[in-house]
């Protein structure tokens, strides 16, 4: 052959399209620049994102980190090829954790790998992060987009997340104050959030034979519909009652459900005693249930049961936050107590 005729192997020719990501960049912009805060100093595009934090507002800043991602539940937006709310997810998971330490949360970055990079596509994952960022009142102001072939399948990817939020050092809440007495109020969750899948999906998809566009009279919607419902931010919620309440601990019930979740703010001979019967239960949980002939035991250590975010504070105190959520429009129940006891969370059908 020629060798003027020769052509030497593109990236392209590899599977990465360097143009895509281009188009990928563009098409994301207006979804991100829509979070931006005063702080941002940077654009897109840079090699990091710049963001000056006003000191001035705080007594003595501490930066509160998180990171998670959205597990198996993309397995669904992969099935329902819907896109657009588990950006919503990945946010979530990484902000109600700092939240629930008393910080702000103040930017995000997110990670995005993919096996074949779909411009339209990574750009309704991104709108989905930045939906969520509004929703946590965090700027994302940054993130990575990596093409992957042959590591990932060509209609499959995953999503990481990153936050950084500000506490006041003497404001931070750790759970070392909880004592017996304190009441425990719960923030209703949306759903099943972001825990839980890879038994939600078995027992759903395999054992029930359900199909994500099977409609559930007892759901009110389709399957799908009901497992792609995007995690709760609860920053709005949460953030106006930080110091004017004497918030002891807080928890963002994740994987390990109530269960697992609570005791890991409460301080040695506490335990906390829930009422089941004291939050509406979600029809998803007991489908979920009867379906698959779960435990209680499993179920409440596996999902959050109706229950996101858990505020345990001074009994006194308890009807007056009630009553500031509820008056934002939030529901919220008082759904416990603290006892003296072993770092455990018990059930009990009783008045709290």
């Amino acid at each position: 052959m020629n060798e003027s005729n020769k052509k030497g192997l593109t990236y392209a020719d590899a599977g990465v399209d360097i143009n895509a990501g281009a188009e990928a960049v563009e098409l994301m912009k207006e979804h991100v620049k829509k979070t931006f805060r005063p702080e941002v100093m940077t654009d897109l595009g840079g090699f990091g994102g710049l963001f000056a934090l006003n000191a001035s507002k705080y007594a003595e800043p501490v930066l509160v980190s998180g990171t998670d991602g959205v597990g198996t539940k993309l397995m669904i937006a992969f099935l329902m090829d819907k896109h657009d709310t588990v950006g919503i997810d990945a946010v979530a998971m990484c902000a109600n954790d700092i939240l629930v330490q008393g910080a702000e949360p103040l930017f995000f970055l997110d990670y995005l790998a993919v096996g074949k990079l779909v411009p339209e596509r990574v750009a309704d994952v991104v709108k989905g992060i930045a939906d969520g960022c509004r929703q946590a009142g965090c700027a994302l102001i940054g993130g990575e987009t990596a093409e992957m072939p042959g590591f990932y399948g060509v209609d499959e990817y995953d999503i990481a997340g990153f936050v950084v939020g500000v506490v006041d050092r003497q404001r931070i809440i750790d759970g070392s104050t909880i004592a017996p007495g304190d009441a425990v109020i719960g923030l209703p969750s949306s759903g099943l959030h972001s825990n839980g899948y890879s038994l939600a999906r078995k027992v759903l998809l395999e054992v029930g034979g359900f199909k994500t566009d099977t409609y559930s009279d007892e759901l009110g919607r389709t399957v799908g519909e009901e497992m792609l419902e995007p995690t709760r931010i609860y920053a709005r919620q949460i953030l106006p009652l930080l110091g004017k309440y004497d918030i002891r601990g807080m928890a963002h019930i994740t994987g390990g459900g109530l269960t697992e979740n609570i005791p890991r703010i409460l301080p040695e001979g506490t335990k906390v005693v829930l009422n089941p019967k004291a939050w509406p239960q979600k029809a998803v949980f007991s489908l979920i249930q009867k379906t698959g002939g779960v435990d209680i035991e499993e179920m409440c250590r596996t999902f959050n049961m109706g229950i996101g975010m858990i505020i345990i504070l001074p009994s006194e105190q308890a009807a007056a936050v009630l009553a500031d959520l509820g008056a934002d429009g939030e529901a919220a129940y008082l759904i416990g107590k603290v006892a003296a006891g072993d770092r455990q969370v018990e059930y009990k059908a009783e008045e709290v």
